[in-house]
């Protein structure tokens, strides 16, 4: 299959690949473009919220408030960019170049917010954010364009990638941890500098590995036709840099002004994604809806899962015990982040042969049942919290025991890959035919909608002198009750979206 636009309900012939463990071979180059992507993604993430109030606020735990919004809002457009680079990976130049591009951008932004000056980190943020969003749509398209539709092994391929993601994003925090902590360290606050700077060294591995890998790609996501002018390369460079100050600007604008945008931008996609569903035919109308539905849960989702990266970071950092935890004189804030990502490399080969096992005996649960999974184990995560804030507070230290926060990280992953694997090859498969690239990038604004939340809800969590027990108690509890009601309303649902999907499993 190539990178060009192909005509409604035409799959093309997909060249003949080495198979690599029962996989097409490009999938590993893939694997490990990703793997270094997600390295420098999740090399910063558990270090943003800790610096910004470092660095901006002096350490003073007020500014936590802030540091979550600002986390949450950089999140959104990290994610939301994701439309824009699908469109142009699918109309302008190709797949391939924008991933090349993209990684480009992300370096430099990576790099500059190095930089300890706050309009600087800003706009190295901007410009990640612009980076992200010309790379990662695309990536994941390409992994669905090694596969017909049909193809059994389409679902394990996804989940064998998104294998690649956490592996990158578990030794991401550690390596950068122990950089900033031990190596550079002159005091007891990190040497934050050195988190970005490796985390950017990590994004130019991933660009130089793409470079050299894409011929085993076999044309698929090259340019074709007018998508070859290298002047077409050069018009999105110079438009990626106009959109720069437009970030900063959305950046610096608010949660809730961003939430506005992202909203309106939601409607948009929708509507041109329905428009091309609609002059496909009555399935592909019927199965654009669908996808429609489900992006509105996994906005659900991910407004309380990407509590991760920001309000678990401070309730980790201040109110989770950690002396003495898995023998470690003070097991690391950062550590936490590598948890997510060993759970899901631990339980994503069960989940894969569990989702395969069940396929067999015609019982595995549809695509909106395991969302409505997802859904519930992310509930559970903030029961345990609940219960943990409520009767394990230690009364000298207000601290709650160290093995519950990594319990819901585990119990979360599990949520999250019922969940997250599942949507990156349900798009591929309920997009319109000619849109898989801005149908990725729906997948991604949902979520980055969901991020933007995850800032607002974090922000309250922290209240206005920083995170309490009390606050986070209460915050949790609302958290609980949210996702264990959207959970129950997508299982009613999942029979009226199963069968808009037209027997797509």
């Amino acid at each position: 299959m190539s990178g060009t636009t192909t005509t409604p309900n035409t799959e093309v012939v997909i060249p003949e690949f080495k198979q690599i463990m029962g996989h097409p071979s490009p999938l590993w180059m893939l694997f490990m473009t990703e793997f270094w992507e997600r390295f420098a993604f999740y090399g910063i993430r558990w270090a943003l919220v800790l610096y910004i109030v470092t660095q901006f606020y002096g350490g003073n735990s007020a500014g936590e408030a802030d540091a979550n919004l600002t986390y949450g809002s950089y999140l959104a457009l990290v994610y939301a960019g994701a439309v824009f680079g699908g469109y142009v990976a699918d109309r302008v130049i190709g797949y391939q170049r924008s991933i090349l591009l993209g990684a480009i951008f992300m370096a430099a932004g990576l790099f500059a917010i190095s930089f300890p000056d706050k309009d600087i980190f800003k706009l190295g943020l901007a410009t990640i954010i612009v980076g992200n969003g010309m790379f990662k749509p695309n990536i994941s398209t390409m992994v669905g364009k090694l596969y017909a539709l049909n193809d059994t092994r389409r679902d394990s391929g996804f989940t064998i990638f998104y294998m690649g993601i956490n592996l990158g994003a578990f030794m991401a925090p550690i390596l950068t941890q122990y950089l900033a902590q031990k190596v550079f360290n002159t005091g007891d606050t990190p040497a934050y500098k050195i988190v970005f700077f490796a985390a950017g060294v990590g994004m130019l591995i991933s660009l130089v590995w793409f470079y050299f890998g894409r011929a085993t790609l076999k044309g698929i996501g090259a340019p074709q036709g007018e998508a070859k002018d290298p002047k077409r390369v050069a018009m999105v460079a110079v438009g990626a840099l106009c959109v720069i100050p437009v970030m900063y600007a959305l950046l610096k604008a608010g949660a809730g002004n961003l939430q506005i945008v992202l909203t309106i931008l939601f409607v948009i996609l929708a509507i041109m994604l329905m428009i091309e569903g609609i002059k496909e035919g009555t399935i592909a109308r019927d199965k654009t809806i669908a996808m429609m539905i489900i992006f509105a849960f996994n906005i659900l989702f991910w407004a309380f899962f990407e509590q991760a990266g920001s309000s678990f970071t401070f309730l980790a950092e201040n109110i989770v015990n950690r002396v003495g935890a898995l023998g470690m004189d003070v097991f690391p804030t950062a550590y936490f982040q590598s948890v997510n990502s060993v759970a899901v490399i631990a339980c994503a080969p069960i989940i894969a042969w569990v989702w395969v096992a069940m396929g067999k005996k015609n019982v595995n649960p549809s695509i909106p049942r395991k969302f409505g999974l997802g859904i519930l184990f992310n509930a559970a995560a903030f029961g345990l919290l609940w219960y943990a804030l409520t009767y394990l507070v230690d009364a000298q230290s207000m601290k709650v025991p160290f093995w519950t926060l990594f319990a819901v990280y585990w119990i979360q992953s599990i949520g999250e890959l019922c969940l997250s694997p599942i949507g990156l090859s349900m798009v591929t498969k309920l997009a319109p035919t000619r849109l898989v690239g801005l149908g990725m990038g729906g997948w991604f604004l949902s979520t980055g909608i969901g991020n933007n939340l995850s800032g607002i809800f974090a922000s309250a969590a922290s209240g206005e002198t920083g995170m309490s027990p009390a606050s986070a108690l209460h915050a949790y509890t609302n958290g609980f009750w949210i996702l264990t009601i959207g959970g129950v309303i997508l299982f009613l649902l999942a029979p009226f979206i199963q069968k808009l999907m037209h027997g797509v499993k």
